[in-house]
């Protein structure tokens, strides 16, 4: 399940990428030829009725991508047309994560709700025409009327109503003199169209709610179909990219655009729609999610909303990695989400900062090493970047180890500690282990004792002896508490189904563990939210959010192992 892509990428005299794909086909086209004047707006059109997800992020690099390269600008514009789902909580949500992705749409952000007026007057446009009208059948009855893919829908008894009853209904519907559901302004196109949205599609109704932005100015409502391309046409909007979903909707788009007399109309592009494995994209089941207390809210980092990314320690260089390899297409596939892992781990490898932390502690004392003395040892903050420095290390009689590092019997080929084997401290020591104790009642390891070779400081022996076995340790007397949070798949399936019959019970009750006890180098006390680290022979981890003075929280990001590089090697390719 890699991704299959209709995207190509090639490298420019200047030695710079470049890619390609059938929609940057089509614009290049279009501004060579002097479409538009040669003009390229396009736009990045959410709904504020939830935190965007990484779907989302795929239309935004194409959005701001396609404008930025062909010279042309894209607008910010919230489609904010439903005030019973809206919030300017989702709206301050949408424009953060926009920002922290990287793309800026300078003064040009817009709201749907700020052309009302405008909208309004288009519908009178229509009415005026003979090619809209006013139904006073129930949402039911207009569900029954529409017929089906093989049977054509029936014409509403209220169809043929005069122009002038229909203005005056309409008016009166902004009035607020009726009902929710009272009406609705439909179009007049064709019932027996085989596209069912052609079927006198709704254009407005009634809601008696207050709007987040508009109060209660408006009880009546423009549908999502009828203000986007209008939206389009008011801003002078070129290339309208969206979705594969809305492909069946764009004979609908051009008909509007034509009915308002539009003399230089934008055009509707559609593209395939992201699908990660283990996830589910549908805002709808996301809202579920949260809402039944499934997550912890939009931003948990099991989430893949942009906020619950970022909280989890993804980056948008590696979101931006991800996507471009995705690609642009017009067939949808499902990729694979170690696609997703691979990115953030290249990204993080080279950016990300070594640090020692202990999971599952157990505490190792080295006999022999003098009672209260500390050593400062050098650790390489990154190996993949000399500018990055390096660090002291506390080396002290008294360290902590992870629990999994020791057996009492080793098996065959096991390489860490055990009694009477030998194994290197990373940055320290060669130890030994000499013998160790257990907790009376739990029958759990509780020391570790071992004796040290002097000799040995950096990790190497004079007289030339290896050992196979190197592992992690923080000294105890100066280790920070905190506490670890592991995540997982959201899903036990790989291909969740939306259409489940209850989407929750494919919900993974492993996806997330919490550690308690864990111990972290000193160099992390004090550590801001969002730093991200590698904890050696880990994964990496990001300082979360819920984070205070004295009690450091990490969420894991990524393990340290590649799925996806292994995926790719199985079917012979290169990473």
């Amino acid at each position: 399940m890699s991704p299959t892509t209709e995207t190509s990428t090639e490298t420019t005299d200047a030695g710079e990428e470049k890619t390609t794909d059938f929609i940057r086909t089509i614009v290049g086209a279009d501004v060579e030829g002097g479409k538009h004047g040669g003009r390229v707006m396009t736009r990045f059109p959410p709904e504020p009725n939830g935190y965007i997800h990484i779907g989302h992020a795929k239309a935004m690099c194409l959005d701001f991508g396609i404008a930025e390269e062909f010279g042309g600008v894209c607008n910010l514009r919230f489609e904010d047309t439903n005030p019973e789902k809206e919030s300017m909580e989702f709206v301050e949500s949408i424009e953060t994560d926009v920002r922290w992705l990287g793309f800026n749409w300078s003064d040009r952000e817009y709201f749907a709700s700020d052309y009302y007026e405008k909208l309004f007057d288009f519908a009178v446009i229509l009415i005026e025409k003979g090619v809209a009208y006013v139904d006073s059948l129930s949402g039911d009855e207009i569900r029954e009327h529409r017929g089906t893919l093989t049977q054509p829908g029936i014409e509403s008894p209220h169809r043929d109503r005069s122009v002038r009853e229909n203005l005056d209904l309409f008016r009166r519907m902004r009035a607020g003199e009726f009902t929710d559901g009272e009406y609705v302004l439909r179009a007049k196109i064709d019932m027996a169209s085989p596209n069912m949205n052609m079927r006198d599609p709704t254009l407005y109704r009634i809601r008696h709610q207050a709007h987040y932005r508009r109060g209660d100015e408006w009880c009546i409502y423009p549908m999502y179909d009828f203000t986007e391309c209008l939206c389009d046409e008011i801003e002078g909007v070129t290339h309208s990219l969206c979705d594969i979903g809305y492909e069946n909707h764009r004979p609908l788009y051009d008909w509007i655009l034509r009915q308002v007399g539009s003399e230089d109309p934008p055009h509707q592009y559609e593209f395939a729609r992201l699908n990660i494995t283990y996830t589910v994209l549908s805002k709808r089941h996301l809202l579920r999610l949260v809402s039944e207390g499934h997550v912890s809210g939009w931003d948990d980092p099991r989430m893949p909303t942009i906020s619950g990314l970022r909280r989890r320690g993804y980056t948008p260089e590696a979101i931006k990695a991800f996507i471009r390899e995705v690609g642009v297409a017009k067939r949808e596939n499902l990729v694979e989400i170690g696609l997703l892992e691979y990115h953030i781990r290249e990204d993080l490898n080279k950016h990300a900062r070594r640090v020692l932390g202990v999971l599952d502690p157990v505490k190792l004392i080295i006999d022999n090493y003098p009672e209260g003395q500390v050593e400062e040892l050098e650790g390489i903050n990154n190996p993949e970047d000399e500018s990055a420095g390096t660090r002291m290390l506390p080396f002290t009689r008294e360290l902590y180890i992870e629990r999994d590092d020791f057996r009492e019997e080793a098996p065959k080929k096991y390489h860490r500690l055990a009694p009477g084997k030998e194994v290197r401290l990373r940055y320290g020591y060669y130890v030994t282990c000499v013998d160790y104790e257990k907790d009376p009642e739990s029958g759990e390891i509780s020391e570790i004792h071992c004796t040290y070779d002097p000799e040995t400081r950096g990790g190497s022996a004079p007289d030339g002896r290896k050992v196979r076995g190197t592992i992690h340790w923080v000294s105890a007397p100066t280790a920070v508490d905190a506490e670890v949070r592991l995540y997982d798949r959201l899903f036990t399936v790989e291909a969740p189904d939306p259409s489940a019959a209850d989407l929750v019970e494919l919900l993974n009750p492993d996806s997330r563990r919490v550690l308690t006890g864990c111990k972290v180098e000193p160099s992390l006390a004090g550590a801001e939210s969002g730093s991200r680290y590698q904890f050696e022979r880990q994964g990496y981890f990001c300082v979360d959010d819920d984070s205070t003075v004295g009690g450091l929280v990490f969420n894991r990001t990524v393990a340290l192992r590649d799925s996806w590089s292994k995926i790719e090697k199985s079917q012979g390719k290169q990473v």
